[in-house]
């Protein structure tokens, strides 16, 4: 029969040894049972949100270089996909443009007195410009164009409007043939100043692109009301970037100083300056380069802010 205590004494006394031979049992196992200690080597991967405004992961965009190339691929393919003209629709667009500052800012408004070799300088103006405003424009309704490609699968979505600034830099390549044309035919001979203001003004006019881009992407998916001012704002930028279609050098002292702030008149006067053969405003130039960069970390900056909730709210 099993041993029963007859008093509480007796109880507590034998729980006691109980517990004591229990934790002489544990003490007693082998080392083998223990957990075994991770090497100085193991691998820990830690997952955390980035902070601050510029978080931007470059490594990560480079990690995704042939994604890009694929989306501006694919956005010039389907531009000029059937359709009846084909690539010539890169010259018509600032062709029409061009023809219709001459005929009626030119010669009606008298333009045209103040500025030798008008239409080039025009033209060379209209080249950059259709660049700038494609390039805005596209970028800033390409999270909705692509909408099903942004909520189901991960990737940069920085990528998304930087690719329009590819397919509308390869229009603006193929329409600088009818510049080169326009040049020979007038007998226009560039200044050597054009083999350096030209590339450092489309690098900057491209930056300019990729801010003001990314910022009104990200403002139309949090507000869709941005969609349908966005045509009707590049169209007011355009008539305040008056160096298109007239000789800007007759504004008043004011005008003169405070106008470079739109960053789009310095930069494409440089590049029609350097054309013509006209001496550099580097006073524009360069307020118009700093405020394209200040733009591009403000319109990067917020991008990367509403990317965070960008799928939920698309």
């Amino acid at each position: 029969m099993a041993h029963i205590p007859s008093s509480r004494e007796q109880i507590l006394e034998e729980a006691i040894q109980i517990i004591v031979s229990e934790e002489a049992l544990v003490t007693s196992l082998p080392a083998v049972v223990a957990a075994p200690e991770q090497p100085d080597d193991f691998p820990v991967t830690v997952i955390a949100p980035r902070q601050g405004w510029l978080m931007v992961d470059w490594p990560e965009l480079w990690k995704y270089r042939e994604l890009l190339y694929y989306l501006t691929w694919r956005d010039i393919l389907i531009r000029y996909k059937q359709t009846a003209l084909g690539i010539a629709w890169a010259f018509l667009q600032p062709l029409a443009t061009t023809i219709i500052f001459v005929a009626f800012l030119g010669r009606a408004g008298g333009f045209s007195q103040t500025i030798p070799n008008y239409m080039v300088y025009v033209l060379s103006g209209i080249l950059p410009w259709t660049f700038l405003s494609n390039s805005v424009q596209l970028g800033g309704n390409s999270l909705l164009t692509n909408q099903n490609l942004v909520t189901k699968v991960y990737f940069p979505r920085l990528l998304v409007p930087l690719s329009c600034i590819g397919s509308c830099l390869f229009d603006l390549l193929i329409s600088a043939i009818m510049l080169v044309g326009l040049l020979l035919w007038q007998g226009v001979l560039p200044s050597v100043n054009a083999l350096f203001i030209i590339p450092f003004a489309l690098l900057m006019l491209i930056i300019l692109a990729a801010g003001v881009g990314s910022l009104l992407s990200a403002l139309v998916v949090v507000q869709r009301d941005f969609r349908y001012i966005l045509g009707f704002g590049v169209q007011m930028w355009m008539f305040a970037t008056p160096t298109l279609y007239m000789d800007s050098s007759k504004f008043n002292e004011t005008l003169a100083t405070l106008i470079p702030l739109n960053p789009a008149f310095g930069l494409i006067q440089s590049i029609q300056y350097s054309i013509i053969g006209r001496p550099i405003e580097f006073y524009n130039l360069i307020l118009s380069t700093v405020v394209s960069l200040l733009l591009f970390l403000a319109g990067i900056a917020f991008f990367t802010r509403v990317e965070r909730k960008m799928v939920d709210v698309i």
